[in-house]
């Protein structure tokens, strides 16, 4: 991250572009240089311009991002601004992405209110003295963050206390091409890297760790700078002589172009090799020419995970040429990916470039959007910076009434304390600092590290004892009407749809109620691997008991006889078998659940950032099975809705259709509704919302259907007789 006072002078912007626009009439001029294999490439030189300025995109900004891209391959010489001409095209798009994240920034007004970032973007030639230039005249950063720098030696925080990276370390890439290579059982391989620090530590690395695992390394070739043609011709040779079939690179396309194009001669005919590449090359689609195809056909490497950017590739596909100062990298862009020229026609007759072709239907590495993956760590890069400094200006504070400190001043040691919040230097500015253990943060000072708060549902919380409250009273009326129904077992409207089914169902009832219990106080071993299962079994459980009552009320009304056959093929046996049919699929998934992934206790530093406390919840290593259990009762709740509407119209007295049919929908109102409610909950109110849901479900069919029945039994007892079960009863 940069900070800039943006002044550029137009003057001097003037010369460099009419400079550039000079070499080009020279170029033509130029022959081209013919690699061994006879394939010719052309070579435009640099020009040193006297008082010039590298080519840079940029906007005004309060705070301005500076960014490096290698558009282009390789600087001639070290101080000159110009670079080999072939221009990268997925390198462009990076350097759009970020132009892309900046604007994104800007048009958020909850990150950074008030403040407006710029961007200084440049080209790093992939070379190491144009990428200094380039850095230096971005002003000195006070921090920086990568998108693509790998390299190990960046992890040392002494001497690079200000570098983040929004990739990871090449440790984990180098494990992993070790234990690709042993496992395939490739023990003889070679090594290819070139004179840089990730080159050079990532070969390093792999050859170190690919002894410790029994293999050898035939040989190593290091690609020089500027290799002269007798260099490249030498490395090929040592390939060609080689015995070892797998060659492991650690290098950039831009690097290894020269040699592949050597290798890749009909002379040398060096196809059987099995290559191994580095994260940087082994997607680059400069490589994937057909000319490569019979040399690098079937290489393997690890590539960065590809995901879509919403938005994204409607930017892209919108950016255009122009006249502007500022502009000259789209141009070139444009220029190279339509072959055209912007002012004129040049000496190979090519057209001029409107400005209004369409990006659409062209194919070239800017325009692949399936999933992109260095565009995805420049993304993550601008949006590291901008929440950091969302920290860092108090963007938060209420003091600032809804904008950020544009005035604060920080240095780069306060900028990376990612982002990296848990972090602790013991003294102030000191750049010893040291990253807190799991679950500790940092206090506001940076000092010292305190242990995260602890937070889950307690019975103590207000919303806990609310919730406890209401569960025992749940407990308490079901035992009251429990007590009222086996009081008055002996009369018919407790008989009438076989009264052991309505038994059951209160004791289901009272095991839901009850199971939310277990959802309330620390989570710990027991209760995870309870909570969820019990949840399941007892909503079964009540909606089979639901189900039999409904398909019994159904049947009644067949027939106008009494004691008819249709009843009796459906008696007292064949409902406990229906009951235990539909309630034994659900014990079976919420067995195997429990036995194949258990929930268990987890320490949640989620939210650690935003509260300061650690949320502890049960994990479920196996989510679908949450949803399965969910699914299952959904289904019979289903069963139970549609049966009952069916049988709604029946006489009154009798019908206990009408009564599941409300229940049911009660049941389906707050279950919908709990979905999105539990997915949006963060931390302890998740578990709140499914409590509240178990709870206002088994109200629901508690009071749905057995308060009508209590009121009739208590406050009723003359419609409690068999004449007016039939609906022949009048007041």
């Amino acid at each position: 991250m940069l900070l800039s006072d943006n002044t550029h002078s137009e003057e001097k912007r003037n010369r460099l572009k009419l400079g550039m626009d000079g070499e080009k009439t020279k170029a033509g001029k130029l022959e081209g240089l013919e690699s061994k294999g006879g394939h010719a490439f052309s070579v435009l030189p640099c020009v040193k311009l006297v008082d010039s300025e590298p080519l840079a995109l940029q906007s005004e900004g309060q705070v301005v991002i500076g960014g490096l891209f290698p558009l282009h391959y390789v600087a001639s010489e070290p101080h000159f601004f110009f670079c080999f001409p072939r221009f990268d095209h997925r390198a462009f798009r990076w350097m759009m992405t970020m132009v892309f994240a900046v604007e994104e920034i800007n048009s958020n007004s909850s990150l950074l209110p008030g403040v407006k970032l710029g961007y200084r973007i440049m080209d790093s030639c992939d070379h190491v003295h144009t990428s200094l230039q380039s850095l230096l005249s971005l002003v000195s950063p006070s921090k920086a963050v990568s998108y693509f720098a790998t390299c190990t030696c960046l992890t040392d925080k002494h001497s690079y206390p200000s570098f983040l990276r929004t990739v990871p370390s090449d440790l984990f890439q180098v494990r992993g091409l070790v234990q690709l290579v042993t496992y395939l059982g490739w023990s003889w391989v070679g090594t290819i890297g070139t004179m840089d620090d990730y080159s050079h530590y990532g070969i390093q690395a792999f050859s170190t760790d690919f002894r410790e695992h029994g293999g050898c390394v035939a040989f190593h070739l290091t690609i020089p700078k500027s290799p002269t043609v007798a260099e490249i011709q030498e490395m090929a040779d040592i390939l060609q002589k080689s015995t070892a079939k797998v060659v492991v690179v650690f290098a950039t396309e831009g690097q290894l172009l020269e040699l592949f194009l050597e290798v890749n001669t009909l002379v040398r005919n060096i196809t059987q090799r099995q290559w191994v590449a580095s994260e940087a090359w082994v997607t680059a689609s400069l490589l994937t020419s057909p000319l490569f195809h019979p040399l690098l056909t079937g290489t393997l490497g690890f590539s960065f995970p590809g995901v879509t950017i919403p938005g994204l590739k409607e930017f892209l596909l919108n950016v255009r040429p122009s006249p502007k100062p500022g502009m000259e990298f789209v141009n070139m862009f444009w220029e190279d990916l339509f072959d055209c020229d912007r002012k004129y026609k040049s000496a190979a007759e090519k057209p001029v470039c409107t400005g209004s072709e369409s990006l659409q239907h062209t194919h070239s590495s800017y325009t692949d959007f399936s999933q992109v993956r260095i565009s995805h760590n420049v993304y993550k890069a601008v949006y590291a910076i901008a929440h950091a400094l969302h920290y860092l200006l108090n963007c938060d504070s209420a003091g600032q009434k809804g904008e950020c400190d544009k005035n604060k001043p920080f240095t780069s040691l306060q900028g990376s304390l990612c982002v990296y919040s848990s972090a602790v230097c013991p003294l102030s500015g000191s750049t010893e600092c040291t990253k807190c253990p799991e679950y500790y943060w940092s206090d506001k000072e940076k000092v010292i590290c305190v242990a995260g708060v602890e937070e889950f549902l307690s019975f103590y919380d207000t919303m806990g004892i609310i919730l406890v409250t209401l569960t025992l009273l749940g407990v308490v009326l079901t035992t009251i009407i429990t007590a009222v129904f086996h009081r008055f077992r002996s009369t018919p409207i407790v008989r009438a749809n076989n009264s052991e089914i309505s038994f059951l169902l209160l004791l289901s009832l009272k095991l839901c109620f009850l199971c939310s219990l277990v959802f309330i106080g620390r989570p710990s071993v027991w209760t995870c691997r309870l909570r969820q299962a019990a949840f399941g079994v007892s909503f079964v459980l009540c909606l089979s008991c639901l189900l039999v009552k409904t398909i019994v009320v159904l049947l009644a009304f067949q027939t106008s006889v009494p004691g008819s056959r249709i009843l009796r093929m459906f008696g007292p046996s064949q409902q406990r078998v229906l009951l235990l049919c539909t309630t034994a699929p659900q014990v079976c998934l919420c067995a195997g659940w429990l036995i194949g992934a258990p929930p268990f206790p987890f320490r949640n530093p989620t939210y650690q950032a935003t509260t300061g406390r650690i949320v502890v919840e049960c994990l479920e290593p196996w989510p679908p099975g949450f949803y399965l259990v969910l699914g299952y009762i959904g289904l019979l709740a289903f069963l139970c809705l549609l049966l009952a509407f069916l049988g709604r119209k029946l006489p009154d007295t009798f019908n206990e259709a009408k009564l599941i049919t409300f229940s049911m929908l009660i049941f389906w109102a707050v279950w919908i509704s709990f979905i999105p409610a539990y997915v949006s909950s963060p931390g302890k109110f998740t578990v709140a919302v499914e409590i509240f849901a178990i709870l206002a479900s088994s109200f629901g069919l508690l009071l749905c259907i057995f308060v009508p029945k209590c009121y009739i039994i208590l406050f009723q007892p003359e419609r409690n007789i068999k004449k007016g079960m039939t609906g022949k009863y009048a007041r």
